[in-house]
């Protein structure tokens, strides 16, 4: 039982300066803003109506939007977290307009991050152009903090019918449908969105956007390299508001045909399990032992 997800839908990101963060989204991302007001600016990377929406104040906080299938759905969603004793809430309709859905239902796992579940999201009629030719093909997977990586995995697994593909350390690495990843969830003291996740066409993308970015004074966080757990290539680069981006490409994909024999592996955690190449991560959540400072915890809206 729970909730049958399709997708990860969107991304909602508290910025301290919407203006750089539409900068920074545009120029060094690569997405197409779409619309912006004077507290919300919404960009996207594919035929979606849009992936990220940064809003104003990063006291805003962060949240993860999840399509299913239809409004049925997300009415029967909402009365098994009810008779399982989560509490959710209907979005009003303001929220549902933020979000450009027709369905919204908020709910929070134990670390306390917003998860949106909606139903019919918005579709965009025309190609996604995006501001530079990044090889962007479309929004893949968010990482989030959790302050109890146990509880919130059980959470994914128990309520919003996630699967694991893999652990590194305790960091559980969770799909939905065949990707092999749409969370992962690092453990932290802090909560909210970790890092952001864009596929792009290929290996050359990621390494055009490696020059590029260094020539723009971006920080490169870790890559280029490639995990051994999803086989993805990838590169990490520093966003404002203390969030990671990354491009990755070739993520492996765990069929229908794979799903019976399919055995997560569990991976020390170690800098050799995030990279295959050698690369070692300048990201906290990523070294051993090491965490983000309780100073900068999120509350997410």
């Amino acid at each position: 039982m729970g909730a049958d997800l399709h997708d990860i839908r969107y991304a909602r990101i508290g910025s301290d300066d919407l203006d750089a963060s539409i900068r920074f989204a545009t120029e060094i991302l690569g997405l197409e803003l779409m619309e912006r007001d004077a507290s919300n600016a919404w960009l996207r990377g594919d035929d979606r109506d849009h992936n990220i929406c940064y809003t104003r104040g990063r006291e805003s906080g962060h949240a993860t939007g999840w399509e299913v299938t239809d409004m049925a759905a997300l009415d029967r969603a909402a009365a098994e977290f009810e008779d399982n004793g989560v509490h959710v809430r209907a979005g009003t309709s303001e929220e549902c307009e933020l979000r450009r859905v027709r369905g919204l239902v908020i709910l929070s796992d134990p670390t306390g991050n917003t998860i949106e579940l909606v139903a019919r999201p918005n579709a965009c009629g025309r190609r996604y152009f995006g501001t530079r030719d990044a090889g962007i093909t479309g929004f893949s997977h968010v990482g989030m903090h959790t302050r109890d990586a146990q509880a919130d995995e059980a959470f994914w697994i128990g309520n919003l019918n996630a699967k694991v593909s893999d652990w590194i350390g305790e960091a559980a690495l969770l799909r939905i449908n065949e990707v092999h990843h749409n969370v992962a969830l690092f453990p932290s003291t802090k909560q909210g969105i970790q890092h952001v996740n864009f596929q792009v066409e290929s290996q050359d993308d990621i390494m055009r956007s490696f020059y590029l970015l260094q020539k723009r004074g971006v920080k490169i966080v870790f890559g280029p390299g490639r995990h051994p757990t999803s086989g993805a290539r990838f590169l990490y680069f520093q966003g404002p508001d203390d969030l990671i981006y990354e491009y990755s490409t070739g993520v492996r994909m765990i069929t229908a045909e794979d799903e019976e024999s399919y055995v997560p592996r569990s991976f020390p955690a170690v800098p050799s399990s995030f990279c295959m190449w050698g690369s070692e991560p300048d990201i906290p959540e990523f070294k051993t032992g090491k965490t983000t400072p309780d100073s900068t915890l999120l509350h997410a809206a």
